[in-house]
């Protein structure tokens, strides 16, 4: 009688295990089923920019620099015309509305082709923390997917890409998504 009783006590022990290893590796199966498939993905989004995450870096647009804090990154292709300006400024005062922050960001400049000589002395004495750089044309193409105007980056303390905007993005949008990334970042 005692053989008969351990059969059931046994098979119940066996469902239980079952069932905590499901409840421990089913999640994991579901979620990796979930980005692979790209099925029950959330259509709303809580950023207002393009998300870049293709794992490209600032390298993959042409830039060679090293930055260990967040990046607020303008690139001008052609000449820094009028919406490449917009964007610098915006990017200074995106740092500056951080707050206590704003040491967790910098602000840069790459372009491809020499800047003007009234907004290069314009740029020495308003933004003496801009960071300037140079800007491979031919790669920049690759990596922008072929946008040849201006744009501002979003770029993480390890060179990762994580967010584009156009010209045409409202500052206080950028600002509440760079705040945003401090928040749940660790790094940088």
């Amino acid at each position: 009688m005692s053989e008969a009783k351990a059969l059931p006590s046994r098979r119940k022990g066996r469902l239980q295990l079952l069932l905590i290893v499901l409840g421990v590796v089913g999640p994991m199966i579901l979620a990796t089923g979930m980005y692979k498939l790209q099925f029950w993905v959330p259509e709303g989004r809580s950023y207002h920019g393009e998300l870049i995450g293709n794992g490209q870096t600032r390298a993959d647009l042409g830039v060679q620099a090293q930055e260990d804090r967040w990046q607020l990154l303008v690139t001008a292709p052609k000449e820094c015309s009028v919406d490449c300006q917009q964007l610098v400024y915006l990017a200074r005062q995106i740092q500056i509305g951080l707050g206590r922050d704003a040491g967790r960001a910098s602000h840069a400049l790459a372009v491809t082709q020499p800047l003007s000589s009234d907004y290069e002395t314009k740029l020495q004495h308003e933004y003496p923390q801009l960071q300037r750089y140079s800007l491979d044309p031919q790669i920049y193409t690759k990596g922008a997917q072929g946008n040849d105007t201006a744009h501002l980056w979003i770029i993480d303390p390890h060179g990762n890409l994580v967010l584009r905007y156009d010209p045409s993005v409202k500052g206080k949008d950028l600002l509440n998504d760079l705040r945003h990334l401090l928040k749940l970042s660790n790094i940088g």
